[in-house]
């Protein structure tokens, strides 16, 4: 087989590549991200690409997923893709690349100051305990009045420290050149001790010397679609730094099913292991170099992530979790050392992973209910987690109670024309002003496509200026940003000679079905919740919305088209990340990373694929707001407004 020369634009990125090699793959190879959602299967068409030099062997997918025009101008779908024996020239459209806009703020817990967020769990600034602390000790010299060996003689100034554990064990690699250490450094030395034990704390390094303020931490926000960490100064409670970047694995598929289908059968676990670790291990690198200190300076890491990403970043089968009864490996995971999972940190240093609760709640709900404090108060709460699939818990002080409905991809911009994640150039904001479209892009480049947020606004604002009815369909055909194509009608966003690809940008009536299904996904998840405690939504006090989506979404909106609940709008609050907004906290106090662990064991999950009432309360979602008006009073009365002739505010 012979190799080939393959050249990226825009970027004029070189790779070599062998014959009979998919497209997409070489792509991965030289690290271009290539948006991927089905996983290769062909059949999201997010893959698309020019080829202007060269020939490639092409699959029947391309015909179903490609107008004509596009087959005849050179586009492809680099999934579907191999090469041959010519040299390659291969042109991305920005639609197709995945410079995703990563969601690293969080609104609970400031990122400057680790000041007290919600509730009395929260340690004030400087955090005393965290998970991994050191201690500096000057040990008294041996005698024959005082002959206790050198360990016992470390336990014993330990102990001074810390005497509410009267219980100390060390590793026993500390025991390695013990003897020469402390007679080397004058009885001075430093003792790293881990409180992962809420009882019985480790000693995992001991150090000559003063090395007290050589000890970080990293928190870390496993998302499906972007991992997130910070660097943290477990000394001071400081945030250095933070870093963020495309998951690696969504080369393998855009959600959790896809990529358990091809670790479980096609490739196996380790592409997907390795493709996690190396995203964190960049974060790392690049948290490391840009503040001057020393992976060895890492002694302790917090993870925080859906149940399938926590089970592919340990190299946990996950095969089960996807099956009936849908049974995961473990939720409640031992703390592993960073050498035995292949994270750049201290070798001793050990990773936390925040637990799950079911095969689809995991660590980032877990992290999110801590962090927002709702755990902690006697009002009833909720926590909406909106993704592909969206979590739900509601509960208070005294009980906690959740489920997770697959909401779909929709909001992430799969299954819809020109859909696509937030990135630069990404329509984030739409306003419809009589025959007027406004809009507004990430970055404020030019329009390469319409992400989640964007969507929601602008089926909003088709429903308020009456061009689609409440099931969703087109009933203004003659307003000029209305076309039909190929029956399907359309609202043109902006027009072809606004845009970076040179093709108008639109949502189409399939696509408002597509997103109608997913919003009745998670309302109905709600719905089913409340009604199992027999509430309703204005017995919710408060409503967290998280999730790097939640931070562009327009609350009016998003409760205009029934996604989120009709309650008054000072109840609800976006998060933002609170997965790695728990993580960190649980890195900063070793008693908060244990409250997070009662805290999934506290929570009861609701399986809604068997539950008796979920698809009445789906297909009563299926609607603009909902089929029960009376469920979305403020909203009605906005339709009845433009009824009348008056605009809806």
């Amino acid at each position: 087989m012979g190799r080939v020369k393959v050249t990226f634009q825009p970027d004029s990125i070189e790779a070599e590549a062998q014959s009979g090699e998919k497209l997409i793959d070489v792509a991965a190879r030289a690290a271009i991200n290539i948006n991927n959602l089905c996983g290769g299967q062909g059949v999201c068409g997010k893959c698309r690409v020019m080829v202007k030099k060269g020939k490639l062997d092409l699959t029947g997918k391309v015909i179903g997923k490609l107008s004509r025009k596009e087959i005849e101008q050179g586009y492809t779908l680099a999934c579907q893709a191999e090469v041959l024996g010519d040299d390659l020239e291969i042109w991305i459209p920005p639609e197709s690349r995945t410079d995703v806009q990563i969601q690293i703020s969080d609104y609970v817990v400031s990122a400057g100051e680790p000041a007290p967020a919600a509730g009395h769990d929260y340690e004030p600034a400087p955090i005393k305990r965290p998970l991994s602390v050191k201690y500096y000790l000057e040990l008294p010299t041996p005698s024959i009045e005082d002959s206790l060996s050198d360990l016992d003689r470390v336990y014993r100034a330990l102990r001074k420290k810390i005497p509410e554990f009267p219980y100390i064990h060390a590793h026993f690699s500390c025991l390695w050149g013990l003897s020469g250490l402390l007679r080397a450094n004058d009885w001075k030395i430093t003792a790293t001790v881990h409180l992962g034990d809420a009882d019985c704390p480790m000693i995992r390094e001991i150090e000559g010397g003063d090395t007290t303020s050589a000890n970080m931490g990293v928190a870390i926000d496993i998302g499906t679609t972007t991992i997130a960490a910070q660097l943290i100064d477990l000394h001071t409670g400081s945030v250095l730094g933070a870093q963020a970047s495309h998951n690696s694995q969504a080369r393998y598929g855009q959600d959790v099913v896809s990529r358990m289908i091809i670790a479980c059968g096609q490739t196996g676990m380790a592409p997907l292991t390795d493709a996690v670790l190396f995203t964190i291990n960049s974060l790392i690198d690049s948290l490391v170099k840009k503040h001057k200190i020393k992976h060895r300076d890492i002694t302790s890491l917090v993870a925080a992530g859906n149940t399938v990403m926590t089970h592919l970043l340990l190299g946990i089968e996950p095969c089960n979790i996807r099956l009936a009864p849908y049974i995961p490996a473990a939720a409640r995971f031992p703390h592993f050392q960073t050498d035995e999972v292949g994270l750049k940190a201290n070798p001793k240093a050990f990773l936390h992973c925040v637990p799950c609760v079911s095969s689809y709640v995991g660590g980032d709900i877990t992290a999110g209910v801590y962090a927002c404090g709702m755990h902690d108060h006697e009002e009833i709460s909720a926590l909406i987690d909106v993704g592909t699939n969206g979590e739900i818990v509601i509960g208070n002080n005294e009980w906690l109670v959740c489920c997770s409905a697959s909401a779909g991809p929709a909001f992430e911009g799969a299954g819809i024309k020109c859909g696509t994640k937030a990135i630069l150039g990404a329509i984030e904001k739409i306003a419809i002003d009589g025959d007027h479209v406004h809009y507004e892009t990430i970055g404020a480049g030019k329009p390469v496509g319409v992400c989640g947020s964007a969507i929601i606004d602008g089926i909003a604002e088709l429903l308020a200026s009456g061009i689609i009815d409440q099931s969703g369909k087109f009933i203004l055909l003659d307003h000029p940003r209305v076309q039909v194509v190929d029956d399907v009608p359309e609202l043109i966003v902006a027009p072809c000679d606004q845009t970076a690809t040179g093709e108008p940008i639109v949502i189409t009536e399939d696509d408002i079905s597509n997103l109608i299904k997913t919003k009745g996904a998670i309302l109905a998840a709600v719905r089913v919740l409340l009604k199992t405690l027999g509430m309703d939504f204005l017995d919710l006090e408060k409503l967290y919305v998280a999730g790097g989506f939640g931070a562009h979404l327009d609350i009016e909106k998003a409760i205009f088209i029934g996604l989120l609940p009709d309650i008054p709008k000072e109840r609800i609050s976006f998060i933002g990340n609170s997965s790695l907004a728990g993580a960190r906290l649980g890195l900063l106090s070793a008693r908060a990373f244990h409250r997070m662990e009662e805290i999934a064991n506290r929570m009861t999950y609701l399986e809604l694929s068997v539950h008796p009432d979920f698809m009445n309360e789906f297909i009563a979602a299926l609607f603009l707001p909902h089929t029960d008006v009376e469920l979305f009073p403020t909203v009605t009365g906005k339709l009845k407004r433009r009824q009348n002739g008056f605009p809806v505010p």
